[in-house]
């Protein structure tokens, strides 16, 4: 009995003592040595060898890496139309693996919801995208993929494997992915004839676009204000007028360019920014909001988020 029980901690020691040389192992290697010894990311490796971001992964900068496997890459490649990895614009294809980075060791205990800034860049700015982290059921990024296997750590960050590939997010993007702006979306897309999400989606001209976003809040207090009980009652040309007075196109307005007394110039009216101990806006109504949230980027324009909805001129 003394030597089967023996024999058992043995057994049990030497896979205690394999499952630690294995995390020390991994704690030795830089991401680019993880995924260069991993198969399952054999297409994650071809991808930063054809981007030339190898070497970045391979420094001592420590970084949070957000991992697709081969199966992410794939779909990824099937749903934009392409053959193969090498059919994908060079260009694009660094800026959505620089979309998965994100600067400093962000374990899965530290994650909470809300955005941060990933090393992929706006094209007019170089202001750097936001990724939208979503903690609530697991870890959801962009409302779109999902953390399958947290925490690898590495000798220069953190590895957590992801069941799709990242894809540039757009302002729709974010709209739909953030709970915050669910009024906001049943607005932009409460008359057929809407084209908002087409539009906001868009890539190309008119893009980019700079987009106030009112919060639920926000629409909740405009509807008690005009004594509607939901936006069904509020009459669609009234919607649309107020939904263009949200949105700039053709730039991508940065709250540094913001300056006191300016007036922004929508695709509706206008309103004015006033700038003191904080941000606001006046509409054409007299109405002041806050500018509470500044500067949550997107791959086609900017989301600045506002506490009050903007109304047109009211007649």
């Amino acid at each position: 009995m003394k030597k089967r029980l023996f024999q058992l901690s043995l057994i049990c020691f030497s896979l205690l003592f394999v499952s630690c040389s294995d995390d020390d192992d991994d704690k030795q290697m830089t991401i680019a040595d993880y995924v260069a010894s991993s198969a399952n990311y054999s297409s994650l490796k071809a991808a930063l060898d054809r981007a030339g971001l190898t070497a970045t992964l391979d420094a001592s900068t420590s970084f949070t890496v957000f991992a697709p496997d081969n199966a992410a890459f794939s779909a990824f490649l099937e749903d934009n139309g392409f053959a193969s990895l090498n059919d994908v614009p060079v260009g694009v294809l660094t800026e959505v693996l620089l979309n998965h980075v994100v600067v400093g060791v962000n374990r899965s205990s530290s994650l909470t919801t809300g955005y941060v800034k990933t090393l992929a860049k706006e094209n007019t700015t170089d202001n750097e995208i936001d990724m939208y982290i979503n903690t609530e059921d697991g870890v959801l990024i962009n409302g779109q993929s999902s953390v399958v296997a947290a925490d690898i750590d590495v000798s220069n960050g953190v590895i957590h494997a992801v069941d799709k590939v990242i894809g540039l997010p757009t302002v729709v993007t974010f709209a739909t992915a953030d709970a915050t702006f669910s009024t906001l979306v049943a607005a932009l897309t409460a008359d057929p004839g809407f084209t908002y999400v087409t539009t906001l989606s868009s890539t190309t001209a008119p893009a980019p676009f700079t987009v106030f976003a009112p919060t639920n809040t926000a629409f909740g207090n405009l509807l008690t204000q005009l004594g509607a009980n939901s936006l069904g009652d509020i009459p669609i040309p009234t919607v649309q007028a107020t939904l263009n007075t949200h949105v700039i196109a053709g730039a991508n307005v940065l709250s540094s360019s913001l300056t006191n007394g300016m007036t922004v110039t929508t695709l509706g009216d206008s309103f004015t920014i006033n700038l003191g101990t904080s941000a606001t806006f006046t509409d054409l109504n007299g109405r002041t909001g806050n500018i509470v949230v500044t500067d949550v980027q997107a791959s086609n324009g900017v989301i600045h988020v506002v506490d009050k909805v903007i109304l047109p001129q009211l007649d």
